[in-house]
């Protein structure tokens, strides 16, 4: 991109999907970006330098988180984005549907609460050499806010293994000052994972929601980092 392009965000709607115009006032409003929304029967991505796959209940949570809106139709063309090496992030609800549609390894489990859960919490950046964390130092504490009832990730031991190898995991629940442990798990997490990427490094879940702290009037700006950094990775790339 030229260095003075705007970035161009694609948001992709689901029926249910209700955090779609917090996602788009970051990238227009907050960001300066240009923004459109991508409804799921789309059968294309446009010109999209990034998609956002928003928060909310696709689908009523039927079946199961994602489940149903892995087979949207535009689903088929954000996995071939993907595959390309275009930058995809998913965001709690977003995250599971990369999961069900197999962009990232692992499941969604009900929170080991059993409830719902909407507070702020505090993520520890794990990868800052990521195109959704170059503006975050190593170690740095985030404090950005979760809303959700299947937000306990686990996966396999091969796969937890093969995260760590490739630096996948992207953030990990922790305390304010910066402790990785059971009290600062809000889902029971395994090993207070709350974001991972794949493999190329190119496609990012995560549950909590950076779109709803990118504001100082929000109770915090920290999530707005992560937009500045897929932006940067962008106008520089």
């Amino acid at each position: 991109m030229g260095a003075m392009s705007k970035v161009k965000f694609g948001i992709v709607v689901f029926p249910g999907s209700n955090c779609d115009h917090d996602a788009y006032n970051v990238a227009r409003h907050v960001m300066n970006q240009d923004a459109k929304f991508i409804w799921h029967k789309e059968s294309s991505l446009g010109d999209a330098d990034v998609i956002i796959l928003p928060g909310g209940f696709s689908y009523g949570d039927y079946l199961r988180t994602g489940a149903i809106a892995r087979f949207s139709p535009v689903m088929k063309e954000v996995v071939q984005f993907a595959k390309n090496g275009g930058t995809v992030i998913g965001i709690c609800n977003g995250f599971q549907i990369l999961l069900e549609a197999g962009l990232l390894p692992g499941v969604m489990l009900r929170n080991s609460s059993l409830q719902f859960v909407c507070k702020f919490i505090y993520l520890k950046v794990e990868n800052p050499l990521t195109r959704f964390t170059s503006q975050c130092e190593r170690g740095e504490v985030l404090k950005i806010p979760i809303a959700h009832g299947d937000g306990n990730y686990f996966a396999d031991a091969g796969t937890i293994a093969s995260l760590h190898e490739h630096n996948q995991i992207v953030f990990r629940y922790c305390s304010g000052s910066g402790e990785i442990d059971d009290v600062a798990n809000p889902n029971g997490s395994l090993l207070n994972i709350a974001g991972i990427m794949n493999e190329e490094g190119n496609v990012l879940g995560m549950m909590p929601h950076p779109e709803r702290a990118s504001e100082p009037m929000l109770g915090s700006a920290d999530g707005k980092k992560i937009f500045q950094s897929m932006i940067e990775s962008l106008v520089l790339s």
